[in-house]
């Protein structure tokens, strides 16, 4: 029998090596990979057409949106005020709400909530859509590295007693955590909305 020279036993084994690499990586690994993808989903499953209105709760204020049907904003704040709403700033959560999609999913002890901001929230939206179906997402503290926010998603125990606990984007938390200046519409003066305090003179007397 031929022995092969050293070098040439070496080449073989290294191309062995890449040959199993290549095929735990590229066809075993696949469906892990797939997998993986697949976990990064829509966190809602409605277009920006099918929501009426809005509530966006925070720790300084709770402000109720409303769509707008005739005039030219989109949107109008019903409360604490009634003026139109900045439209750009209500399509920029909303484009979140539609388009927004979780990095993972954790499922967690209920008791446990806190230690995700989540209890309480630092923001709960509520949706209502024009099918009179309702959706309500909680964000709560950014993860470890502020990558992400953990959120929940239409809060409700699994058979477990465990509960979802969703990855989603710190966009969020820019977009609810506004100043009320910043959610109504440019230049709308918001003093002519308020009710007047002012009381009559009273009647000059002779």
């Amino acid at each position: 029998m031929m022995k092969l020279p050293r070098t040439t036993l070496i080449l073989i084994l290294l191309a062995l090596g890449s040959g199993t690499f290549v095929y735990f990586y590229e066809i075993k690994g696949a469906p892990v990979r797939e997998e993986v993808k697949e976990k990064k989903q829509q966190i809602f499953s409605f277009a920006a057409d099918d929501v009426q209105s809005l509530t966006v709760k925070t720790e300084n204020m709770t402000l109720n949106l409303e769509r707008n049907n005739a005039g030219d904003t989109k949107w109008m704040i019903k409360s604490p005020i009634a003026v139109a709403a900045n439209d750009p700033i209500v399509y920029y959560l909303m484009d979140l709400l539609v388009k927004g999609k979780s990095d993972r999913i954790l499922s967690i002890p209920a008791n446990q909530l806190a230690d995700f901001g989540l209890n309480p929230p630092q923001a709960t939206i509520n949706i209502n859509l024009k099918n009179q179906k309702t959706h309500q997402l909680t964000l709560g503290k950014p993860d470890f590295n502020r990558r992400f926010l953990y959120a929940q998603v239409d809060p409700t125990p699994k058979l477990d007693g465990n509960i979802n606990v969703l990855l989603v984007s710190t966009d969020f938390e820019n977009a609810v955590n506004r100043e009320l200046s910043e959610w109504q519409q440019p230049g709308n003066n918001n003093i002519n909305n308020l009710p007047s305090t002012a009381q009559p003179n009273p009647a000059k007397t002779k």
